[in-house]
């Protein structure tokens, strides 16, 4: 049996905020505007967390095939244990070693937000919105839990209020990606949403544009913007500066779906994005 290969590029040394930096947030990216947001001193941690998450993203949807994706997952189940234990070996987990102030603390909500990428693994499609909204708290929920608890004041209650926030930010992400995960085979909006305007996967497939998906998609961006709008409004007002990040990943999540809204929701050919010079000036002033 081949031994499996580990999932990043081997360098001697790694630096491991180096790749970190390089996988999360890329120069001009949203998130690089968004982490620059933080205090210098839990940039590191954050970096690493969002490096994670794109990590286990990666596994699940840019691999063609189940079972490699599986043997991926299964891969990293075994690096979360070894980072619990204190002997990790991926880029990302010995950043969060070296971050982290209390690694088994966090280690039930990591496996969680690995628990959730898997669904990606088991469907593509989801009858409604209950259905979908397990996904979106496992993995957008959990996310900004765990960001929220590296810099809040009171990490004990973080999840009261951070979970709706990363869920919001995950339904911007829908519509933002709505066509490039049609394209590879994924469809976040709810089969009986769909169903009532009228459109079918095959017309997200094929880029087709109707009225009736001009109005699927501004009912979906609605509740997106609302779902961001609400979960700012309960962000507590003694954490928003611990919380800046966040607060400006939702800042920009608003401005991108005003944008895609002005488009005319013209999001199954292209992927409709801000300028970068717009978005460090949304994300510095978003409090």
């Amino acid at each position: 049996m081949r031994p499996l290969r580990l999932p990043f590029p081997k360098t001697n040394p790694v630096n491991f905020d180096e790749y970190c930096q390089q996988k999360a947030a890329p120069p001009g990216s949203s998130t690089y505007y968004a982490l620059r947001q933080a205090p210098a001193a839990s940039q590191p941690l954050l970096t690493a967390l969002f490096a994670l998450r794109r990590e286990f993203e990666e596994t699940v949807k840019e691999t063609s095939d189940p079972a490699i994706g599986r043997t991926k997952l299964a891969w990293w189940q075994n690096e979360l244990a070894a980072l619990a234990s204190g002997s990790p070996s991926h880029p990302v987990s010995k950043a969060l070693a070296a971050y982290l102030p209390d690694v088994k603390a966090d280690y039930p909500m990591l496996q969680a937000l690995l628990a959730g990428f898997e669904m990606d693994l088991d469907q593509a499609r989801y009858l409604d919105y209950p259905n979908l909204r397990r996904y979106v708290q496992g993995v957008g929920g959990t996310f900004a839990s765990l960001v929220a608890r590296a810099t809040a004041k009171d990490a004990a209650q973080a999840s009261n209020w951070s979970a709706a926030l990363g869920e919001a930010l995950l339904l911007a992400q829908f519509v933002v990606e709505t066509g490039n995960d049609a394209r590879h085979g994924r469809i976040y909006i709810p089969i009986d949403e769909m169903q009532r305007f009228n459109v079918t996967a095959a017309d997200l497939i094929n880029r087709k544009y109707s009225d009736a998906f001009t109005e699927l998609m501004r009912f979906e961006t609605k509740r997106a913007r609302d779902a961001l709008q609400t979960a700012l409004g309960a962000v507590p007002a003694g954490e928003r500066r611990s919380q800046r990040t966040l607060v400006a990943q939702a800042a920009l999540a608003l401005a991108l779906l005003d944008e895609i809204e002005r488009d005319g929701y013209h999001v199954l050919h292209q992927r409709i994005a801000l300028t970068p010079i717009r978005k460090l000036w949304i994300a510095w002033r978003a409090k």
